[in-house]
């Protein structure tokens, strides 16, 4: 019998359009979607759904058990700008929800795990282009601190426990199907929106700090890839760089200017500016490439193409 697939954080940015894509891949009724809150339509209606705290491990257990579940997605977490204003919290929830799921995999309850690092886990000693998948790691953000923490965490369960963990390092995600959840790359999403509705941006950015970023589709493309690889293929089992391309908010602008022309940008930095400048410029994920023959589709042009013709009315 077809076991089941749990996806913790379902409602997010990311967990959404994740969710789609295995109930397309799987069946609607072998992914289970969950978070603390109720979701969009087409995830609601889709399959089957819970209101689930990722951190409340007999809850947890519970929903494991029940839909005999065999790999869990943990998409729950609070995101860079956000966790800087609730630390405490932040660190609970990304850490707590992460020993849940690996504490299950230990026990021999779920098979397998996918749980996203981010580019957080670099800081301003990392090497900030084409950043090494082995490197100095020194984030300066909570959220940082709780993904790199987890990287470790997620060797340590492997290689003694023998759990099938794995990971990718998310750069920036833009996507049109959802709205960002309060991350440093927010902006590459907002301006989409912004120059349809309004014809003009204020950036939190400067415009020329340059990022790594990502279009959703090959985002979800990567973590399926990675999750139906061997086990034995994958050498990396702390996380794996991923990279597609990188741009500032200059560069954005001006794609889209390419398309709306009177479209205008300003630029007011704020606190998230302190966190974008501790991140790397560009990624080198050479390793991702060879271990599971990942390969991005999606520049900035497609991208921008993409975002406009889905966003607009």
């Amino acid at each position: 019998m077809q076991k089941s697939i749990l996806i913790l954080g379902a409602c997010g940015q990311i967990g959404t359009e994740l969710t789609l894509a295995l109930r397309k891949t799987h069946g609607n009724d072998h992914v289970i979607a969950s978070d603390i809150r109720e979701g969009s339509e087409s995830l609601m209606e889709s399959g089957p759904f819970e209101i689930l705290d990722a951190t409340d491990y007999d809850a947890l257990e519970e929903v494991v058990a029940y839909y005999e579940i065999e790999a869990v997605y943990l998409m729950a977490a609070m995101l860079s700008a956000t966790a800087e204003k609730f630390p405490e919290r932040a660190w609970n929830l990304n850490m707590t929800s992460l020993f849940n799921v690996l504490n299950l995999g230990k026990e021999k309850k779920i098979q397998k795990i996918f749980w996203p690092s981010s580019i957080a886990v670099f800081g301003t000693n990392t090497p900030k282009t084409n950043t090494p998948q082995n490197t100095i790691m020194e984030p300066s953000t909570v959220y940082g601190i709780s993904k790199l923490s987890g990287e470790r965490w997620c060797s340590y369960y492997h290689h003694k426990f023998g759990v099938d963990v794995r990971s990718i390092r998310y750069p920036g995600l833009i996507s049109w199907k959802t709205m960002p959840g309060g991350g440093t790359t927010d902006y590459a999403v907002e301006i989409y929106h912004k120059a349809l509705s309004e014809k003009k941006y204020s950036c939190f950015l400067q415009p020329d700090t340059k990022l790594p970023m990502m279009f959703m589709d090959d985002a979800i493309r990567a973590t399926l890839m990675i999750m139906d690889a061997e086990a034995d293929t994958l050498k990396v089992r702390s996380s794996y760089n991923l990279a597609a391309m990188s741009f500032s908010p200059s560069q954005i602008a001006e794609s889209i200017q390419k398309e709306i022309p009177d479209f205008t940008v300003t630029y007011e930095p704020d606190f998230r500016q302190t966190i974008a400048d501790s991140w790397p410029s560009s990624i080198d994920d050479s390793e991702a490439h060879q271990d599971w023959g990942w390969k991005s589709e999606f520049d900035l042009e497609r991208t921008t193409t993409e975002m406009l013709k889905h966003l607009t009315p």
